[in-house]
This record gives C-alpha cells, sequence and structure tokens, in this order.
C-alpha cells in the first residue's frame, strides 16, 4: 500500500516525524487541518519518490494534484480532498500549494544544483512555501511572520540538506550541495557519492552550518512579539532542528555513516519548554 492510498491519520502514525511531535501543542482543528497539510506534502513528495514509477508516470500525477489544487475541487482522494479546502478556509493562495508540487516534482529528473541562487529557488517551493502555508493555518496577526515563515524554511531545508548528504547520494544519486561551492572548496562529486569524506568536505558543511545558522539566527528577528505565541509549533520545529544542526558540527557531520537525531527525550523536553514559555508569555 503507497502513502497514496493512506488516510491523513496513518500517514502522520507511520512517518513519526519531527513535525508530526510538534504539533501536539495545536488547538484542536488547526492540529487537524495540519495533520492534512502535513499529509499533503508528504504524499506528493512520495510520488517523486516513488523507486517503482517511472519518471512520465510521476510528472502525470503530480500534474493531476497540482490541476485540483488549483482548481480548488475535491477529486475522491482521502489525502488531497482535504488539502484543497484549505487555501479557502485560511485565505491562502491555491497557487502555494501548486508551488509545493512543482519543487517536490524537480526531485524527479533533476539531480545536481550549480548555484546556490538556483538551490534556494529550489527551497523555497519546498520548504519556506510549506512555512508560509503553515502559518496561516497556525493563525498570525502581523504581516512581518511571513519574512519568519521564508528564513525559518530556509533554515529546516539546508539542516536536511547536510544532514542528508550521504543518504541523498546513496538513495537517489543526489547531490543538493552547489557544485559552484563543491569547486571552491575543491571536493569532487566522486568523494560524496562513494562516501569518501575530507578534511576540504569539513570544510565545506562547515561553510553550510554557518549559513543554515544565519537563516535561524534571520527568522528569529523576523518573528513579530505578538505572534510568538500561535507560531508555538513552527518555534518547535525550529529548536529540535537548530539542536539536530549544532550536533552535526559537533560531530564533525558523520553523514556517510549515520542520521543525526535527538532522542524522544530530548524532544519531550524541548516541547516542554517552548509550551511553559508559551503559556507565561516568555
Amino acid at each position: 500500500m503507497t502513502s497514496g492510498t493512506l488516510s491523513t491519520d496513518q500517514i502522520v502514525r507511520r512517518a513519526k516525524s519531527n513535525l508530526a511531535f510538534a504539533l501536539a501543542c495545536l488547538p484542536k482543528e488547526r492540529r487537524r487541518d495540519m495533520i492534512s497539510f502535513y499529509a499533503f506534502c508528504r504524499v506528493v513528495d512520495d510520488i517523486a519518490d516513488d523507486p517503482e514509477a517511472s519518471p512520465a508516470d510521476k510528472e502525470r500525477e503530480l500534474a493531476h494534484w497540482k490541476r485540483c489544487v488549483e482548481a480548488g475541487q475535491p477529486p475522491g482522494h482521502p489525502v488531497l480532498d482535504e488539502a484543497v479546502l484549505l487555501p479557502k478556509k485560511y485565505d491562502f493562495p491555491r497557487a502555494w500549494l501548486g508551488e509545493i508540487i512543482d519543487g517536490v516534482a524537480s526531485d524527479i529528473t533533476k539531480t545536481r544544483y550549480e548555484t546556490f541562487e538556483e538551490l534556494l529557488g529550489y527551497c523555497y517551493k519546498v520548504a519556506s512555501v510549506v512555512g508560509l502555508v503553515s502559518i496561516e493555518i497556525f493563525g498570525h496577526q502581523n504581516p512581518a511572520t511571513k519574512d519568519y515563515a521564508i528564513n525559518l524554511g530556509y533554515a529546516l531545508q539546508f539542516t536536511n540538506i547536510i544532514r542528508d548528504v550521504g543518504q541523498d547520494a546513496r538513495e537517489t544519486g543526489r547531490i543538493y550541495l552547489p557544485r559552484a561551492e563543491l569547486r571552491k572548496f575543491g571536493v569532487l562529486e566522486s568523494e560524496i557519492m562513494d562516501a569518501r569524506p575530507s578534511e576540504r568536505f569539513i570544510k565545506m558543511m562547515d561553510f553550510q552550518y554557518k549559513r543554515a545558522r544565519g537563516y535561524y539566527e534571520a527568522a528569529q528577528k523576523c518573528l513579530p512579539p505578538e505572534d510568538r505565541k500561535s507560531m508555538v509549533a513552527s518555534e518547535i520545529m525550529g529548536a529540535i532542528y537548530s539542536r539536530i544542526l549544532e550536533k552535526l558540527k559537533r560531530e564533525r557531520y558523520p553523514v556517510f555513516t549515520k542520521r543525526a537525531r535527538l532522542s524522544k527525550l530530548h524532544k519531550v523536553w524541548i516541547l516542554a519548554s517552548h509550551l511553559i514559555k508559551a503559556r507565561f508569555g516568555k
């Protein structure tokens, strides 16, 4: 059974993701709508990465999903039916869901990025737009919170890229790190594909770390005080991934031998501390 035939609740239970963990702090209706949105993102990503489907079949299915969200008409799908109703309910552009689909669709055939600017465009679609939709569901007052969502999206995505360098190369043949930056640090693509890290690789990853850290800092500067309470779920996500980033740096990026994670206890502590801060307005 593929994720495309599962219910939204089944998808979240199977994924056991950091996002699903963070949603525990949301009011019931908003949590349900975020689960629907998360399921939408999970399914379109799974369509693009399906190893048993041809590129043409993947593109055809994602094009169908894009037509559905742009029309705003439920097509009779357990996940898509819920997702297409969200733009009208929360008054955000249906085109945002289409941009997310376009972003994951690029993974079907694109395995390299030449420049950072090119990579940033991809990250905007698959992460920052996800953030923009999320803050609408969370409920925000200040338009500046959109800049927070965009920067946090970049921070989370770049953390993912750093963490998954080895897994992406091994399982999909993709290298998201820009070729121009590989050349700058003298890192060969073959070193990554063959899991042969060098001191040059470590220096390049330090460079990537500083970039990701900069986006976390930019996000915090953009978050207006009046919206901090409503952004608790995104702050929890940011805190989890920020700590994963620090763990990667501390351990000198063991991305070819393991996938950096936080313990469940550590995540419970993050959840509790952010809920306490929100409760007492600190």
